[in-house]
């Protein structure tokens, strides 16, 4: 039924242009099909839909009763269609709509916010919503259109474009807390030391993870205080109440400004990059690719081709 309405479809559009042309042959010419193809197409849909549709001699073609008032009605569905597929193309040159991601806060505070202002400039008809989650989401089944997390975390039936360069992570502490407590030489002197707990979505401590392969470390430190956010640890750490392992970049100003300093930092950790994620490559929502194309480019990485 579906094939026998697309071709009724089509011979219909076919009827239409032999009357916008008012002729067969520059119909044909028009379509890049011979005169007696076309001749042969009317007569099925005439057959088919049971009216004579058109008067044809040698010398000329002019349309039925029937046929006028059916290609007056077809004019006006087949305008419809050609609006809507413009606006549709409109859409895809000028992206408009709704997109909805749901990212860690880490990115959100790194990667999406110093874009954010340039974005809604250059396109002022996307609505973006951010959810800042540090929980693993399913973003199909929560209705959004893509996710950030890092790449290792990307489900496999997802594509994943990376955002950032492979991330640093490495142990920061106040000058107090070094002052009070002394200087870590070893990843192991870590264990003895108050440290600041980073806490999972299970509720459970992560495992400080220093050094690279194959002379990874992973410790499992103690301390007076955990927390599942990286605003709350960078404060805690700059108030001297233990040492803390985060982003480097999370901290730079931090760092900049004195606040704190890395310490063990032959030890740093190289991570995987931010990754954002979603369903398919086929008809991306509205602004998704240029969202990743401006976290690209801050983040001094090429636009996706193509």
């Amino acid at each position: 039924m579906r094939n026998r309405n697309r071709a009724l479809l089509a011979d219909l559009d076919i009827f239409v242009t032999i009357l916008t042309h008012g002729s067969m042959k520059r119909a044909a010419l028009e379509l890049g099909v011979s005169v007696s193809a076309l001749s042969h197409r009317m007569r099925k849909l005439e057959d088919q839909v049971g009216v004579r549709l058109l008067n044809r001699t040698s010398r000329s073609l002019s349309a039925t009763v029937a046929g006028e008032r059916l290609a007056k009605q077809l004019t006006a569905g087949f305008t419809t269609i050609d609006e809507a597929l413009t606006s549709l193309a409109r859409q895809r040159d000028n992206p408009a709509g709704r997109l909805r991601i749901n990212v860690l806060q880490d990115a959100a505070r790194l990667l999406v916010t110093p874009i954010l202002a340039q974005y809604s400039r250059a396109f002022p008809d996307v609505k973006l919503e951010i959810h800042a989650d540090d929980l693993m989401v399913d973003v199909v089944a929560g209705g959004f259109d893509a996710g950030i997390r890092y790449g290792d975390r990307v489900p496999l039936d997802m594509v994943g474009v990376a955002l950032s360069a492979p991330t640093r992570w490495v142990v920061v502490g106040s000058d107090a807390l070094v002052d009070a407590v002394g200087l870590p030489s070893t990843p192991e002197d870590l264990l003895r030391l108050p440290c600041i707990e980073v806490e999972l979505g299970d509720g459970n401590s992560y495992s400080w993870e220093l050094g690279n392969d194959p002379t990874m470390t992973r410790l499992a430190v103690r301390g007076p205080v955990r927390a599942n956010g990286t605003a709350q640890i960078v404060a805690m750490a700059i108030e001297g109440l233990g040492f803390a392992y985060v982003l480097e970049t999370a901290v730079r100003r931090e760092l900049q400004d004195g606040h704190l300093r890395v310490v063990l930092d032959g030890w740093a950790s190289e991570g995987p990059p931010f990754t954002i994620y979603y369903p398919s490559r086929r008809q991306t929502p509205p602004g998704l690719r240029e969202l990743i194309n401006l976290i690209r480019r801050d983040q001094g990485l090429s636009a996706l081709s193509g």
